[in-house]
């Protein structure tokens, strides 16, 4: 039987060592949820936030077939949970994504420079009740918001910027989800609007509003592209790993 966790510093010692934001978020219960299948010694254990499940301690599939009906990137702990996610959707699609520095020291004045490169007829605009109801209804933007329980709550802890043409978003950052000490940052642009530098004055700014309120701007990236995006904002590669698309 499978278990939601209410005391989550019963998982502290499933998920230690693994620094990854979203696994924090459900342990701080700011956002997301733990769920084991022993609720008072759990061995196992699944941080389940947005579209993605983390799983950790001794490899169960009970917990791995405990998803909800829509899509879920599962981040396996080990080999050994690997092989059980196999073993339980032999059609998931295997994937691997790129783990990026959490210790990053930001020069805000590149920060500023990269915002200056904002082109003539954009507006940069920080995401507030009218920006996040356009943020829902589109649904290249809607992951800036869509993670968090209400548009009230994504106000109060989450953070975010869009850029403006025409009265119409085409690109921005925002924080995908939300940690005590930080956020984890979603970026997306416009099929038509790339290439113009404008992810990269959208980042920029939502890492200085984050670093002027004493928050850490975390990057975690699917794929190479937004690897380069990181390191010219100034972090740095850690490492790959893999995950499953169900």
């Amino acid at each position: 039987m499978i278990y939601e966790l209410t005391d989550t510093s019963k998982a502290d010692h499933i998920f230690e060592g693994w620094h990854e934001t979203l696994i924090y978020s459900c342990l701080q219960k700011v956002m997301g949820k733990i769920f084991v299948t022993d609720p008072d010694s759990p061995v196992s254990a699944m941080a389940y936030v947005g579209c993605f499940a983390f799983y950790a301690g001794v490899p169960d599939k009970e917990l791995v077939m405990h998803k909800p009906d829509s899509f879920v990137v599962m981040t396996p702990q080990n080999e050994a949970w690997a092989n059980c996610i196999e073993e339980c959707f032999p059609k998931a699609k295997k994937a691997t994504r790129y783990a990026i520095k959490k210790d990053t020291k930001f020069d805000k004045g590149l920060l500023r420079k990269l915002i200056d490169g904002l082109p003539e007829g954009y507006e940069l605009k920080e995401i507030d009740e009218n920006i996040y109801d356009m943020c829902l209804s589109d649904p290249m933007t809607r992951d800036f918001v869509s993670s968090f329980e209400s548009k009230e709550n994504y106000l109060k802890i989450g953070r975010g910027v869009v850029i403006i043409k025409s009265g119409k978003i085409v690109a921005g950052a925002s924080s995908y989800t939300r940690y005590l000490e930080g956020i984890e940052i979603e970026v997306d642009t416009a099929e038509e609007e790339r290439r113009k530098g404008l992810a990269t004055v959208a980042c920029a700014a939502l890492i200085l509003q984050c670093l002027d309120e004493g928050l850490y701007p975390s990057w975690d990236a699917q794929n190479m592209i937004s690897v380069h995006l990181a390191e010219k904002l100034g972090y740095e590669f850690d490492h790959e790993y893999i995950v499953y698309e169900v």
